[in-house]
């Protein structure tokens, strides 16, 4: 999920004047005591964070994050927005085994999915990604930092860091955790142009990052074209369970994409039609988009934005 808008901060830091101290104090007890797992398949866990909003009260527990444990080693897949999450998801996978961590996956760039990262530097893990990651995360990395240090406030972000990736995926990598292999794949520019889903083969189990949303309405931030492009792909994957960026810990394949698809289609449609009939950008962004606005968590934070960027990339083609 990319940085929020300007307004969407403010509304945030309204919210963060509201937490009281206490609270505050207390977070990184809460993240100790009320992180929570599921195991979506053997040896696949994953923790659902919630839907909303980087802030005080929430930290950085916005996406989901998960890990799967294989006969010698362990793999995390995202890590958590922010050092605290990232430290649960630990704690987590030490309560269930020993083993070495010794793969760290960040499906994309985006903070909440990658902020969590620093947690495993003890473990020496090799950190993966798409061979455009360094790239995204290192243009955003200032940006990002400033700008979730506000929104969460200083006893929410304490630690938190931007961790590059020392394994890229070009295409296809294989990474064996004994007798387990993850398959890790590299897709076109879709959500953004970084995007990486983790396969387990041996349950089937689709990792997919934020190329699936479910609840929180779809961030744009790279392209809608081909962002429905590879979700024909991906809808091809014959999957057992899907894990969402964003939504319940597991999915039933492919139906977990329609609504991704029709609200993206949407706004596609909406757009388009608003640059025929000769609209501007100003106006196409109050209107493109909003037969799904009940369908969606964040819809008011999230769609503008999406509208904006899909004008953009379809007003030449």
């Amino acid at each position: 999920m990319p940085v929020q808008t300007r307004a969407a901060r403010a509304r945030q830091a309204r919210l963060a004047c509201c937490a009281t101290g206490m609270f505050l104090t207390s977070l990184s007890v809460c993240w100790a005591t009320d992180f929570r797992v599921s195991e979506v398949a053997p040896g696949v866990h994953v923790h659902q964070g919630q839907v909303a909003l980087y802030s005080p009260s929430v930290g950085g527990d916005i996406a989901n994050c998960g890990f799967v444990i294989g006969r010698d080693a362990v793999a995390v897949i995202d890590t958590c927005g922010s050092e605290q999450g990232g430290e649960a998801l630990r704690s987590a996978i030490r309560t269930l085994t020993d083993k070495p961590i010794r793969y760290v996956v960040m499906t994309h760039m985006h903070p909440d999915h990658v902020l969590g990262g620093g947690a495993f530097a003890a473990d020496a893990p090799i950190y993966v990604g798409h061979k455009k990651l360094a790239r995204a995360l290192a243009a955003r990395a200032d940006r990002y930092i400033a700008a979730n240090r506000e929104l969460m406030g200083e006893a929410a972000f304490a630690g938190s860091r931007i961790v590059p990736p020392t394994l890229v995926v070009d295409d296809r990598t294989e990474i064996d955790l004994g007798g387990r292999k993850l398959e890790l794949r590299a897709w076109p520019t879709a959500h953004t142009d970084n995007d990486v889903t983790v396969l387990d083969e041996a349950t089937n189990t689709l990792f997919l990052g934020d190329l699936l949303f479910s609840r929180h309405v779809p961030a744009l931030d790279g392209s809608l074209r081909g962002w429905l492009k590879v979700m024909a792909e991906l809808e091809a994957i014959p999957a057992q369970r899907v894990v969402p960026g964003h939504g319940p810990a597991a999915m039933e394949w492919p139906a977990a994409l329609a609504p991704q698809r029709r609200y993206l289609t949407r706004v596609a449609d909406d757009v388009r039609a608003a640059i025929k009939a000769g609209k501007t950008l100003a106006v196409a962004s109050h209107e493109a988009g909003l037969s799904e606005k009940d369908a969606w968590a964040l819809f008011d934070d999230f769609n503008a934005r999406n509208v904006s960027a899909a004008f953009a990339e379809l007003e030449w083609e």
